[in-house]
């Protein structure tokens, strides 16, 4: 006989709204400066829309809307001219500023003829553009700060520097910086303490991880054993974070900086950066740290295309069902919040200072006993 005053079994329903319309407001980075540096000009889809760098007389990189406002012609198709670039349809030339220079069958210039331009940073080795909504220009508070690294005959150049398309809202990835779990899961290492702090534009995590002896590869004869990692990471606004990142080797450490960066094509898409820069050191010459270089490069390289492949393979979710010792996602996402309204609408608890530390004794218990009982099994 059914009970039919028993209550239906209660179940979380998922909440999936859609992304924002808006691109957050802050500093993006949209590559090596350098390969904007050939005289020609250059084509990012971004922010919804596109944009044509290049640079002017002078070397300095200027950003401008890619469509020129005479008849639509997409100006990251023509040429270089001076310190403008020039439309490959009717030859208007534009200037760093968005100011029309000249049209060389015309008279005169339209006092009207100006196009949107873009703050734009060239800062130790990378291309910066600002994004507002509003219009507003950057704040000095908001800058990225300096790599000190990045300009030090000290240190290697950028390796494993990858641009990917990733197919989804760049909310995802923000994500990861709370994520403590996801590390053992999928990137073979376990987090032996975690620690988010949040303040103003900032969002940093502060880790220390110990391989994974389960997958872990074994060394080549004579080669270094790597132990663990000591990570300092933070975004310094929505879309660029510095970590910086020290390897643990068994006779070693090795100081590095890993760069992961994105900037939004539209709603659903964005273009992920990434690239590593390593110190020299009594262990490392410069050629030994080219090399090492290039290996965490491809390393950190294998990371992110895990993540990607999860993200490719998930869906949004806005109320995530957390557990205890899931790290402060809702708490992260309400700092993200400040990026995508008008600044007369940042609320304090979007910016004041927040932490949050992770009590890891029950995860690294359990995740001991699973690497163990995998190394037993392998005998």
């Amino acid at each position: 006989m059914t009970d039919t005053g028993a209550a239906e079994e209660q179940f979380r329903e998922i909440e999936a709204g859609t992304a924002p319309e808006r691109y957050a407001r802050g500093w993006h980075c949209l590559g090596l400066s350098r390969e904007f540096r050939d005289g020609k000009p250059h084509s990012i889809q971004a922010f919804g829309t596109k944009l044509v760098i290049f640079a002017d007389s002078t070397g300095e990189l200027r950003t401008l809307d890619a469509y020129c406002r005479h008849m639509g012609g997409d100006l990251s198709q023509g040429e270089i001219k001076g310190d403008s670039v020039a439309c490959p349809f009717h030859d208007w030339r534009w200037n760093g500023n968005g100011r029309c220079t000249d049209i060389p069958y015309a008279r005169r210039v339209p006092p009207v003829a100006k196009t949107r331009s873009w703050h734009t940073l060239d800062q130790d080795g990378l291309l910066f553009v600002y994004n507002d909504p509003e219009g507003r220009p950057p704040p000095a508070e908001v800058a990225p700060p300096r790599i000190p690294g990045a300009t030090s005959d000290e240190w290697t150049d950028w390796k494993g520097f990858k641009q990917t398309v990733v197919q989804t809202n760049c909310r995802e990835l923000i994500d990861n910086n709370v994520d403590m779990a996801h590390f053992f899961y999928v990137h073979g290492s376990f987090p032996t303490y975690f620690k988010n702090v949040f303040e103003g534009h900032v969002a940093a995590q502060h880790m220390n991880g110990v391989s994974r002896e389960d997958i872990r590869p074994p060394s080549k004869d004579g080669e270094p054993e790597l132990v663990g990692n000591s990570s300092s990471a933070a975004y310094y606004g929505p879309s660029f974070m510095i970590d910086e990142l020290t390897y643990h080797y068994d006779r070693f450490d090795i100081e590095s900086v890993l760069l992961n960066c994105h900037y939004p094509i539209d709603a659903n898409s964005f273009v992920l950066t990434y690239g590593v820069i390593v110190r020299n050191s009594e262990h490392l010459d410069a050629a030994a740290a080219e090399k090492m270089a290039e290996n965490m490069g491809a390393f950190i390289t294998k990371g992110f295309e895990q993540d990607v492949e999860i993200w490719r393979n998930k869906i949004r979710i806005d109320n995530p069902l957390l557990c205890e010792q899931d790290g402060p996602v809702y708490q992260q996402r309400r700092w993200y919040e400040q990026f995508y309204v008008d600044i007369a609408d940042v609320e304090p608890d979007m910016v004041n200072r927040f932490e949050f530390e992770l009590d890891t004794t029950r995860p690294v218990e359990s995740w001991k006993r699973e690497v163990a009982e995998n190394l037993a099994r392998r005998g």
